[in-house]
């Protein structure tokens, strides 16, 4: 069942990869693969957890040296599955609560703000623009927020399809990029940044250059390469727009969401709590407002902008591909798959900069989330107690606190996601958004990413030689 389980897992990618030509909903497959994962775990139970992968178990063992199958069941169920499922379901309240907010800012037409300051109709220059306002929002906020965001308003800028794709193919790296070199851009970032791995000053200051090129380098092969072309805005409906607000609303409900979205770090700095919570009071607050503002206008229009009613407008099948994506790479790092992956890279490589490579690549086909962690797990931040201990030198500088193998890794497996469009948050939910086929992205915006990633790993290497 250990074997069954991969088997799962790689079958459900390919129908997820050509879920067009395939004709089934993404959402489905990665639902099935999030369960059937789980059944062939609980199926091969004693073979896989007595292989002695999974650290939790090895724990229960060493107090309760007769543990038997029911014991083994009761702590898969009981356990790993709900601890899992935590963690996966403060990813999808994030998503929902900050789907809701560009929603709730879109309905409101507040976007219209500053779509209406972006006058160019040129494909270049708009590129440029949006690469570079999602570069640094997702930095501030983060890859996932900033996706939604950026996304959504895209739709307001251009109605070519394969143009509109295009964009927010690059919204993806950029985002991607920008939330590496951030301790608050990206998950990965965040999870070394707690652990103690790096700190926020170093992190800013050594990843960043990378980040930027494996952004900028894309953006300049297309720029010289791709042909030059007008993009084409999309008609305004003019019935929708009698339904407009005030121009003072639409300003006052774009400051309040953007400033609901900016909050949630602050929030999970204050209270130390999950951001996700953060992200739900901004959404509480802002429903608040919206029900105050418009409890005196009629009716029909109390119905179009109130947060009830567009919470109808959620695209649920994007996050059910979120909860089955997310379970299934779960089911794969409880059973073990990923520590003999990490195992195996640190055995048969040895070298922390192929090594952080493989590791990105390997993050745009399964989560970067447990991979990072799996990672953490393998080797200790240098302690005081070690360099008295006469440890190698080189471990020293390369797994300390800011080390190298740690700056890389936040480089790594923040933009090697971006290779293929599942690989990371924000190439899932641009996905979910846009619709864009997972095939078109991989010739069209793959080898860029990758030219991107190399390009940016190449800075990194170059800096920490010169420094």
């Amino acid at each position: 069942m250990f074997i069954v389980m991969i088997i799962i897992f790689v079958l459900g990618y390919i129908a997820i990869a050509l879920e067009h030509p395939i004709k089934i909903n993404k959402a489905a497959t990665a639902l099935l693969i999030g369960t059937l994962t789980w059944v062939a775990y609980i199926l091969g139970l004693p073979e896989i957890l007595n292989q002695g992968f999974n650290s939790a178990w090895n724990g229960f063992l060493s107090t309760h040296p007769g543990a038997d199958h029911h014991d083994m069941i009761n702590f898969v169920g009981e356990h790993e599955v709900l601890s899992y499922l935590g963690e996966t379901a403060t990813i999808i309240f994030f998503l929902l609560g900050a789907m809701t907010i560009v929603e709730i800012i879109d309905q409101h037409r507040g976007f219209k703000v500053i779509t209406d300051k972006i006058h160019t109709t040129s494909f270049t220059k708009l590129i440029w623009v949006i690469s570079f306002l999602t570069f640094f929002m997702s930095a501030v906020l983060d890859n996932l927020t900033t996706t939604i965001v950026m996304v959504t308003l895209l739709r307001k800028l251009v109605s070519g399809k394969e143009q509109k794709w295009f964009m927010a193919g690059l919204i993806i790296l950029a985002a991607n990029a920008g939330g590496a070199w951030s301790p608050i851009g990206d998950v990965t970032t965040i999870m070394l940044w707690i652990g103690g791995q790096v700190t926020t000053i170093n992190i800013i200051l050594k990843v960043f250059l990378p980040s930027l090129f494996s952004s900028l380098i894309p953006l300049l092969i297309i720029t010289f390469f791709y042909p030059k072309s007008e993009i084409v805005r999309p008609k305004v409906n003019q019935a929708d727009e009698r339904e407009f607000n005030t121009p003072g609303e639409r300003l006052g409900i774009l400051l309040l969401g953007v400033g609901a979205l900016l909050f949630v770090p602050v929030f999970k700095t204050l209270t130390h709590l999950p951001p996700y919570m953060g992200m739900l009071l901004g959404l509480g607050v802002l429903w608040v407002v919206t029900e105050i503002i418009h409890r005196g206008k009629p009716h029909e229009d109390r119905r179009k902008l109130s947060v009830a009613g567009i919470l109808t407008k959620i695209d649920v099948p994007t996050v059910l591909f979120f909860l089955g994506i997310l379970m299934a790479v779960a089911s794969l790092s409880s059973a073990g798959h990923l520590n003999i992956l990490s195992k195996w890279l640190d055995n048969k490589v040895g070298d922390i900069y192929v090594i952080n490579l493989i590791i990105g690549v390997l993050s745009s086909i399964v989560d970067n989330v447990p991979l990072v962690a799996a990672t953490m797990g393998m080797y200790d931040v240098t302690t005081p107690e070690m360099v008295s201990a006469a440890v190698d030198p080189a471990y020293i500088q390369n797994f300390a606190q800011d080390g190298l193998f740690w700056e890389f890794l936040a480089y790594c497996a923040g933009t090697g996601g971006s290779i293929l469009i599942i690989g990371s948050a924000a190439g899932v939910a641009a996905m979910g958004l846009e619709k864009i086929d997972f095939i078109w992205y991989l010739k069209k915006i793959s080898w860029l990413a990758i030219i991107g990633y190399l390009s940016g790993a190449a800075v990194y290497w170059l800096q920490a030689q010169i420094i």
